[in-house]
């Protein structure tokens, strides 16, 4: 008699959350009552679902439990796999209706997405190539190894596919340059360096679905004539290099990988590059330089990759999403691929969802959705019923597109047209308590640290940028900084020497562009729309409101507010803190923001 299985959620979002403790008390409750003949319980890859982890499926039935915790272990068992009572408590909570959902196929999150990539991640064992397979794993490559390479690389192309790490450049054209390159040997890499903050599509993936990755490697291979392959993963994804590693043994001892495969005289052996999280690694030639053990820059191109790469032999590198949507192409048809996202956007797209959003998560839609449906649809809507202000697509890369252009189409074309840019895929949501010039200003934090210092433009021209937002948070912005924002970023994109740098300006760029009103405003009249500078903002006590309860001078942690009972209150300014301690506890509201002490004292 089969077990019934239990899947439980082990990417690393749950595991941060206790997916391993749920997991250790689920094995000695199902041991003391006697049920491990009965049921098994096996670790997945990540759901998406993240907001809503550690998640739970039981089969046949596949109820979702949500938010599972050790101590709800002893319930489930004894009641849903017991007593076959389902507990309704631990099923997802709809925002809008208040109704209990234990099918995950009727919550919106799920429902409203497209799986094409993430299609087993958080169905399979990923440690198990026999479930893999199981599913249609490595159909693809046996049908490729059949076919003339020539013809493989011409399917790639019409489906469309184009590069999923940022740039968005066609998958087929990569492949069929590397194919044409004279070399006996060649080489085929994957990027799985995902560093971007808030990014976390490619470690999902390769969590819960390496044999995707390996297959899709495998076919570019064959296909450009390649015999080696590299994947190059940051070592701070340790639950990926482990799959990865077991993936890789797998398909070994299964004959997928390794000499002669399928008796097609066609030979593929893979290693495993463990990189140490510098940020300009993504950018490709800086990772082949990483691998050859070289300090990780960028160098000049051309040589393009493809013509001269590892040890300056033809390579084909593409990131780890692209790479899984080949075994769909090869196995389903190039067709049915092509059939999926808008004429020059083909198939779907993952997006880390993170932010100011209800539903975070992992999400992959056809291309062409809209921003609105993603956030509003799949996201379940701004966290805290605030206004959707923006979103920052493609990370530090990006860039801001604004609530006037919600109903944008993700596409690589309309994002790059409205200023920003696919990227590999993270999207964070802000709402109107986000200050735009500091969000700028974080980004730009994040590229200058991380800028390789190669080239002048980007080493400086960073630096220099993040130098002027800190003076407008500071409340020392100067009336010409907005447009030396603009030509200094304009010049960093035209001469800096790698991708990175050239889009390195970017979040600046399009908050100026669509939220040029901050700006002015943190400059001409040295406030914070949004009161987040704390540099430009005040708490003041509205004498009108203040009944003196006390309340606030409990709350604050410097002692700064005084005043008797029932008398109104005073701050002290200069040993305010702007902490807004003294804010959030008044019942009364009469603790509001003001403009800032020196403008106070002017004005009185």
């Amino acid at each position: 008699m089969a077990k019934r299985r239990i899947l439980l959620c082990a990417g690393s979002g749950c595991v941060s959350s206790g997916a391993w403790k749920v997991k250790e008390e689920l094995l000695r409750k199902l041991d003391e009552r006697g049920l491990t003949e009965k049921f098994e319980v096996v670790a997945s890859g990540c759901h998406g679902f993240c907001e809503q982890g550690p998640l739970l499926i039981i089969y046949p039935k596949e109820t979702l439990y949500c938010r599972v915790e050790p101590d709800d272990v002893s319930e489930i068992v004894e009641e849903h796999l017991i007593g076959d009572r389902v507990v309704e408590r631990l099923f997802y909570k709809d925002p809008e209706t208040g109704e209990r959902i234990a099918d995950h196929a009727k919550i919106n999150f799920y429902a409203k997405q497209e799986r094409i990539v993430l299609k087993n991640c958080g169905v399979i064992d990923p440690e198990s190539i026999a479930e893999y397979v199981d599913r249609g794993g490595y159909d693809g490559l046996r049908k490729a190894v059949s076919m003339d390479r020539v013809a493989v690389i011409e399917a790639v192309k019409q489906s469309g596919l184009r590069g999923r790490g940022g740039a968005g450049f066609p998958t087929g054209l990569k492949w069929d340059f590397t194919y044409k390159a004279d070399s006996e040997k060649k080489y085929i890499v994957c990027n799985a360096d995902e560093g971007d903050p808030g990014a976390f599509m490619d470690r999902s993936v390769l969590e819960g679905d390496p044999h995707a990755v390996l297959e899709g490697m495998l076919v570019a291979g064959y296909a450009v004539g390649a015999d080696e392959g590299y994947i190059y993963v940051r070592a701070e994804y340790p639950l990926a290099v482990k799959r990865l590693r077991i993936a890789i043994e797998q398909a070994e001892e299964q004959g997928y990988l390794g000499s002669d495969i399928f008796d097609s005289g066609f030979s593929f052996h893979v290693s495993v590059k463990e990189g140490a999280g510098a940020f300009v690694c993504g950018e490709e030639t800086a990772l082949l330089a990483s691998i050859m053990g070289k300090r990780g820059m960028p160098s000049p191109r051309p040589p393009f990759p493809a013509t001269s790469g590892l040890w300056g032999k033809p390579t084909c590198l593409n990131n780890v999403e692209t790479f899984a949507n080949v075994p769909f192409i090869l196995r389903e048809g190039w067709e049915k691929y092509a059939a999926i996202g808008t004429e020059g956007s083909k198939g779907t797209k993952i997006f880390a969802l993170t932010g100011k959003v209800n539903n975070t998560g992992l999400v992959e839609v056809p291309m062409g959705n809209t921003i609105r449906k993603v956030v509003y649809e799949i996201g379940g809507g701004v966290k805290d019923d605030r206004e959707f202000k923006a979103v920052q697509i493609g990370g530090p890369s990006g860039g801001c597109i604004p609530n006037s252009l919600i109903d944008t189409p993700i596409d690589y074309d309309s994002l790059v047209e409205a200023g920003a840019m696919m990227g590999s895929g993270g999207m964070v949501v802000v709402d109107d308590e986000t200050c735009m010039v500091d969000l700028a200003r974080y980004f730009l934090e994040f590229v200058q640290s991380e800028s390789c210092g190669k080239c002048p433009p980007c080493r400086v021209g960073t630096r220099k940028m993040l130098e002027c937002l800190k003076r407008i948070c500071d409340g020392e912005g100067e009336a010409d900084d907005i447009d030396w924002l603009i030509n200094v970023g304009e010049s960093i994109k035209s001469y800096s020497l790698c991708g990175l740098g050239q889009t390195a300006p970017n979040p600046a760029l399009t908050t100026i562009r669509y939220f040029r009103d901050e700006y002015e405003a943190h400059i001409k009249d040295r406030t914070c729309p949004a009161g987040a500078c704390q540099a430009l903002i005040d708490y003041v006590i509205v004498a009108e409101k203040c009944k003196g309860c006390g309340l606030c001078i409990k709350a604050c942690p410097v002692e700064a507010i005084s005043g008797e009972k029932k008398t109104v209150h005073t701050i002290d300014y200069d040993l305010c803190i702007k902490c807004g301690a003294c804010m959030e506890v008044c019942k009364l509201d009469a603790v509001i923001r003001g403009k800032p002490a020196a403008q106070k004292e002017e004005a009185a």
